[in-house]
């Protein structure tokens, strides 16, 4: 069992939920950029692990274009080196559009956090020798103005049903990859890992969320962050 394995059962398993309004359109990038994705879990995934950094879900302009967590394309083409066809989600938000490789737009949050990686460590496979990065649930959620609409805003039967697969998914993930910390990316990736978790010796921590949308990461996130992962006992 691998990484990939994990990542295409888990698609599979998604592949039957359906969700009502405001849910409007759900992108799997899973399914249709599963070719950069491979080559993101295949050449970085590799057992054991220091830490495994958790994020929420995609971005539109990230993990939904490239396949890869957090995955701002200048990053992922650049500085690890992946580049691979992506098709097309079905029932694409004409605002929101999946282009790939070829997206002209800039992930703020992958920005910083693959930014702050790339600063601190000069080629990826210092980082990814003692780190690596997750997405807790895979799928972008769009209301019918192309509004992105996070996993806890989703119906509590949905997230009930959400929830239930990818906690599994992470469990398993956590399982071969043997950190002995996970980091949630932002209150809610903490928490899940939390529940997720909660029969792996494992420790679990957080780090603040980059988005642009949280007003405490536009006022220093690396600094921020490079104290609590010093505070968690990571040296970054």
């Amino acid at each position: 069992m691998g990484l990939l394995k994990i990542a295409d059962d888990l698609a599979a398993e998604l592949a039957g939920l359906t969700f009502a309004p405001p849910v409007a359109h759900v992108y799997n990038p899973l399914v249709y950029a599963r070719a950069p994705l491979r080559q993101y879990l295949e050449r970085f995934g590799a057992p054991p692990k220091e830490a495994v950094f958790v994020g929420m879900n995609p971005g539109p302009w990230g993990m939904a274009q490239t396949g890869v967590p957090f995955g701002e394309v200048g990053f992922v083409r650049n500085w690890m080196g992946i580049e691979a066809e992506v098709t097309r989600p079905a029932g694409e938000h004409p605002k929101k559009r999946v282009t790939g490789f070829a997206c002209r737009r800039s992930e703020v949050s992958g920005k910083r956090l693959w930014g702050l990686a790339a600063e601190r460590f000069e080629a990826p496979k210092q980082f990814f020798d003692r780190f690596f990065v997750l997405n807790y649930c895979p799928l972008l959620f769009l209301d019918a103005d192309g509004r992105n609409l996070t996993p806890d805003k989703l119906k509590a039967s949905e997230q009930a049903a959400l929830q239930e697969r990818c906690d599994r998914a992470l469990y398993r993930s956590i399982e071969f990859l043997k950190p002995r910390l996970v980091i949630g990316v932002g209150n809610f990736a903490e928490a899940r890992a939390r529940e997720a978790l909660s029969g792996l010796d494992v420790s679990i921590g957080r780090i603040l969320h980059p988005s642009p949308q949280n007003p405490q990461a536009n006022k220093g996130w690396r600094e921020i962050v490079l104290a609590q992962l010093a505070e968690l006992g990571v040296a970054f």
